[in-house]
C-alpha cells in the first residue's frame, strides 16, 4: 500500500475508538502504579518493535523512578497479514535481563502468540521479575492463553491503527486509536 495524497491517506480513518486525551489519562495512572511498586529497583522496560515505540516512549516519561529502556523485534507474520503462529525474534535485547526487574510494554495483544513466546524466551533469561503491560487488548482474537498484567483498554474486533499501530507502515503518528477502514 502506497498512499501519496493526505485525502487518500485520511479517507482511511474511520471512527476514533480511545482519544488522545483517554490515552494520557489511562499513561498518568499506569506510570504512577509502575513507579510506586518499583520504586528502589532495577527496571528495563522493553519494547516490542515496531508497534510499542510511542506507547514505551510516553509511558517512560510517566514513571518518575529511574528506570532503562530495551528493544527486541518479533515477527510472526512473514509476508502476509495473518500471524502462521511461529515467531522469529528480528532483533534482541542487548541488556541482561537477569539484572532488572522487566517490563514487556507491548502496542497490542491479539492472538497472544508473539507475546507469549517472547515471555518464554525471556523468563528463560531468568529475570528479577517480568511483567507485561499492554496499551490494547484484543481477548476474542486470542489463540493461546495469554493475559496481560496490565491492559491499559480492552477493544473489539477491530483492526486499528494509530498511536504506533500500522496499516503499511502508515498512521503510526497519529495521537489517538482509530478504526482503520479497509473498504473504500
Amino acid at each position: 500500500m502506497t498512499v501519496t495524497n493526505k485525502a487518500d491517506y485520511e479517507a482511511r480513518i474511520d471512527r476514533i475508538l480511545i482519544s488522545e486525551s483517554e490515552i494520557k489519562q489511562a499513561l498518568k495512572r499506569c506510570g504512577e502504579e509502575l513507579s510506586r511498586e518499583y520504586n528502589g529497583k532495577p527496571l528495563l522496560l522493553v519494547s516490542i518493535l515496531k508497534g510499542a515505540f510511542v506507547f514505551l516512549a510516553d509511558l517512560c516519561r510517566e514513571i518518575t523512578i529511574p528506570c532503562e529502556v530495551g528493544f527486541m523485534a518479533a515477527k510472526s507474520y512473514f509476508e502476509g497479514t495473518t500471524s502462521v503462529g511461529n515467531v522469529e525474534i528480528t532483533y534482541d535485547l542487548a541488556q541482561n535481563v537477569s539484572n532488572y526487574h522487566v517490563i514487556i510494554v507491548e502496542d497490542i495483544i491479539d492472538t497472544g502468540r508473539t507475546l507469549a513466546e517472547v515471555v518464554r524466551m525471556l523468563k528463560e533469561r531468568h529475570p528479577l521479575s517480568l511483567k507485561v503491560v499492554t496499551l490494547l487488548d484484543k481477548p476474542s482474537r486470542r489463540v493461546v492463553p495469554f493475559e496481560a498484567d496490565v491492559s491499559l483498554f480492552t477493544i473489539p474486533d477491530h483492526f486499528v491503527i494509530g498511536y504506533g499501530l500500522d496499516c503499511g507502515e502508515y498512521y503510526r503518528g497519529l495521537p489517538y486509536i482509530a478504526e482503520y477502514k479497509s473498504d473504500l
